[in-house]
């Protein structure tokens, strides 16, 4: 498995531009999707073509295995160089190795946030870059904005050898899945958990505890997973943002989300309590 990111906002000061001829991956985005490699492999490329037109200066993300990544944004009439294509994130989330994934998720969102804070959103003045950190400031009136980060829970309901699972119009119609909401202003995780559970599905429930988080470019969101007992009521999906949900089995699952997902990861988990292993947190 490939090496964790060590985020950074600088490269070395001793690489200098050298680290980036010697960058060992470069996250190279054109409208949303991602430049890789054609073929049962798709990673991205390990040097950046002088020839591709790109849209913006290009960032330094960390370093993995202690070779410096980058991040750049392409025109949207640019086209992939010889064996490589374009792909989209959600397309690749089973094909790239989790750590690479999470790298590019990472690129994305910075590039994103790039792009849509490149003037003041207070006064429209042009913002500037913040040495050192990972911010743009505004020369005129001193507004500072930062990558922006969406909370959001996700939540696997249970009820002895049941749990819900469910589906929504948008999700792909070869799975389902747990629940999950973004935090409103002025809530805490397990309010929204409780709000959230109720809203989408009718049921009320207790116990709420935390089992792991996950970072999710879908736009810029940060998944926090719990596990929760049901208390009252029967799953009836909102039609909105659900249009299936029901209880199943441990033993008769349905399609599930793969394992690189968090919502896949607190399944098992549920399913290893079932079956003699870990109990629950």
């Amino acid at each position: 498995m490939p090496s964790k990111l060590v985020p950074g906002v600088e490269p070395p000061a001793a690489a200098g531009d050298a680290g980036r001829d010697m960058a060992e991956t470069w996250f190279v985005f054109r409208n949303g999707d991602l430049l890789v490699r054609d073929g049962d492999d798709p990673i991205p490329p390990r040097s950046a073509s002088a020839d591709l037109p790109a849209e913006g200066d290009a960032h330094y993300l960390g370093a993995i295995g202690g070779a410096g990544c980058f991040a750049i944004a392409l025109t949207r009439d640019a086209t992939a160089p010889d064996g490589h294509a374009f792909a989209g994130l959600r397309a690749l989330f089973i094909r790239m190795p989790r750590e690479t994934w999470h790298a590019a998720g990472r690129a994305l969102q910075i590039l994103e946030w790039d792009r849509t804070h490149r003037f003041c959103g207070a006064c429209a003045t042009p913002t500037v870059a913040v040495p050192g950190e990972r911010a743009k400031k505004c020369p005129a009136c001193a507004l500072t904005a930062y990558p922006r980060v969406a909370p959001a829970i996700i939540v696997l309901v249970h009820r002895g050898d049941e749990a819900i699972l469910a589906r929504g119009p948008r999700t792909p119609a070869s799975f389902l899945s747990t629940l999950a909401g973004f935090v409103e202003p002025g809530e805490s995780l397990e309010e929204t958990l409780a709000r959230e559970v109720e809203e989408e599905v009718g049921v009320r429930v207790k116990n709420a505890r935390y089992f792991g988080s996950q970072p999710w470019p879908f736009p810029h969101s940060l998944m926090v997973g719990f596990f929760a007992e049901h208390d009252d009521g029967e799953p009836r999906p909102d039609g909105v943002e659900l249009d299936v949900a029901r209880w199943f089995r441990f033993d008769a699952l349905p399609v599930i989300p793969p394992r690189i997902s968090i919502a896949r990861q607190l399944i098992d988990a549920w399913v290893a309590s079932r079956t003699g292993g870990p109990p629950l947190p």
